[in-house]
């Protein structure tokens, strides 16, 4: 038997996240036996503070021990902790490490942004069989991974635009103002112009999706009474129906986002600019539709877990 029980943590600005699964590399088969996801916001504040705050840490730590219970009871032989964003530009950052080793026993690993971008690649197309190139584009709280490859990744950038810091640097109202609007367009098109003087984004035949703000622009697009990711992983989005959408969020107030029966609660402030990076990058490359995939990074975390024997 060649299977491996491991279990990989994502670690985000705006959550965190758990995948306890069964991977086989001989065949690449990835069996999943728990996956959940926590909204723990520990990004919050750290554009204007530089710091990780007290509360955001806290929750973290109570996420952290659910999630160690978990991988005790599953029996997982390996686990890898990797921290994203947020802790990555904190001062404070010395204070999550030791609340984590404590806890899980592992140090978070705060992986660089090009680290980032690989572990996304890897969990997102090692399913997919197309020809040709992948671009590759993980939206999330605080940066915006971009990579290009077929087997293998070729480029990749990651940009500080996400759908938390998009919202805490413009406050978009209720409903969003065209200004406010204008204001996070400018900051995702010059991020997008930074990013395409490293990775081609207007080569790749296939634009894959990863992330909350993609699958929950997917969910809403599909018009699910609940959130389904069976019905999510590899749906196809056309660009017209993700304007839709878009146009949509940001033209609504929070009570009526509330109201969506697929959005997380810890999502409704901040999917509006979630989607708008998803409705540029669209319009940046002259994508027809994306490919949305409910594997990422966590998944590509989890087959780390045997390719380097961590």
């Amino acid at each position: 038997m060649t299977t491996t029980r491991v279990a990989a943590i994502d670690c985000g600005t705006n959550s965190i996240r758990l995948l306890v699964a069964d991977v086989d590399p001989t065949t690449g088969e990835l069996a999943e036996l728990d996956r959940r996801m926590t909204i723990v916001r520990l990004g919050q504040g750290v554009d204007r503070t530089g710091r990780l705050a007290p509360e955001a840490l806290e929750r973290t730590f109570a996420a952290c021990r659910e999630y160690a219970a978990v991988i005790k009871e599953l029996g997982a032989e390996r686990l890898r902790f990797v921290a994203t964003s947020a802790s990555r530009d904190a001062e404070n950052r010395d204070e999550f490490v030791a609340g984590v080793l404590d806890i899980l026993g592992v140090e978070p690993e705060v992986i660089t942004g090009d680290q980032e971008a690989e572990f996304s690649f890897t969990g997102a197309t090692k399913e997919l069989h197309g020809d040709g190139d992948y671009l590759v584009v993980d939206i999330g709280g605080g940066s915006t991974e971009f990579v290009v490859g077929s087997r293998h990744v070729r480029a990749a950038r990651s940009v500080d635009v996400g759908c938390v810091r998009m919202t805490e640097r413009h406050h978009p109202g209720d409903p969003a103002t065209p200004e406010q609007i204008a204001a996070i367009r400018a900051d995702v098109e010059a991020a997008l112009d930074l990013a395409e003087q490293t990775v081609p984004l207007r080569e790749p035949r296939t634009l894959v999706g990863l992330a909350g703000s993609v699958t929950t622009v997917a969910a809403i697009a599909l018009d699910l009474p609940a959130y389904d990711s069976t019905a999510i992983h590899h749906a196809r989005v056309s660009y017209a129906r993700v304007k839709e959408v878009t146009d949509s969020l940001l033209a609504s107030t929070h009570a009526e986002r509330e109201t969506i029966p697929v959005l997380h609660p810890g999502r409704i402030d901040v999917i509006a600019a979630g989607a708008l990076v998803l409705l540029a990058v669209m319009e940046r490359t002259g994508a027809d539709e994306v490919v949305v995939s409910e594997h990422d990074i966590l998944d590509g975390i989890a087959w780390s877990c045997t390719n380097d024997g961590e």
